[in-house]
């Protein structure tokens, strides 16, 4: 009997915690998702796709993925977590070449997915100051999540123009 209450008193503190971070976890679980379909069309475009846009005045494939690793870091920054120190913000928009966009992309995404968790539950409701929006912290967070998600569908778009099928549809 007391093993099984040490059980039971085990479980409600585990329980507990995760409940603590249940916004954080949740839009880190989504982001997650739509940050791997984004790597996977980046991936599934050809070099020379990477310079077609649809029209002029519009971003290309290349300028799309590097507007969100851009965007990663600006919420992130805006929410108090500056960039890594090797992360140039004025140089982001100037990539070039499919590997580096993609290489890019890839450590913004990471970057991203761990200072979601570094939100304190007490801070969700703080207000930033976005340029964009004022907002709390937990707007912020599903900015980051829903502005992902936006460009995931601008580049299935941009996919399906040039007879690119997205990966997970196949």
């Amino acid at each position: 009997m007391k093993k099984l209450t040490a059980l039971c008193m085990l479980m409600t503190v585990v329980l507990t915690h995760a409940q603590d971070n249940l916004a954080q976890t949740t839009i880190k679980g989504v982001l997650t998702g739509n940050q791997a379909q984004v790597v996977q069309l980046a991936e599934a475009f050809s070099e020379d796709q990477y310079d077609w846009r649809p029209s002029e005045g519009v971003n290309s494939v290349g300028e799309a993925l590097l507007h969100v690793a851009g965007a990663n870091y600006y919420l992130a920054m805006k929410m108090g977590f500056p960039p890594p120190e090797d992360v140039d913000m004025m140089a982001i928009g100037k990539i070039t070449g499919k590997d580096n966009i993609i290489a890019a992309l890839k450590k913004s995404n990471e970057f991203v997915l761990g200072t979601i968790m570094k939100v304190e539950n007490e801070d969700l409701d703080t207000e930033v100051d976005f340029g964009f929006a004022k907002m709390n912290k937990m707007g912020g967070l599903l900015a980051m999540m829903e502005h992902n998600g936006e460009h995931k569908g601008q580049l299935i778009a941009y996919a399906r123009s040039n007879g690119v099928v997205p990966p997970w549809s196949k």
